[in-house]
């Protein structure tokens, strides 16, 4: 950091603090908005993918869903939506696996 520091102050780059150009983005901005239309992308089964390797070869334990969070954001009117909506969502898996659980136990 020591090098950055010197940089900056170097009278040649001293504009770089100062230009908005340079300015790294804020994460609200640099985040797309996506309306309550598409919120299902971040559950569903068709946008996800499960990566065993990287690009190089190397293993790795990744899926795309955490891409879609990176980039994309619900919009702040469907925000609180999404949230009941997970909630709800996971509430029926929920049920899902005590009914499962109930018929195999009568079996």
């Amino acid at each position: 950091m020591s090098s950055q520091e010197e940089i900056l102050r170097d009278g040649r780059f001293s504009c770089i603090t100062r230009d908005p150009r340079f300015w790294e983005m804020p994460e609200k901005e640099r985040k797309i908005k996506i309306d309550k239309r598409f919120r299902a992308m971040f559950h569903d089964k068709k946008f996800k993918l499960k990566y065993t390797v990287d690009k190089r070869g190397r293993p790795v334990n990744y899926t795309s869903t955490e891409d879609l969070r990176k980039f994309y954001a619900l919009s702040e009117s469907d925000s609180d939506l999404s949230e009941n909506d997970s909630k709800e969502h996971t509430e029926k898996k929920i049920k899902k696996k005590k009914a499962k659980s109930k018929r195999e136990a009568d079996s």
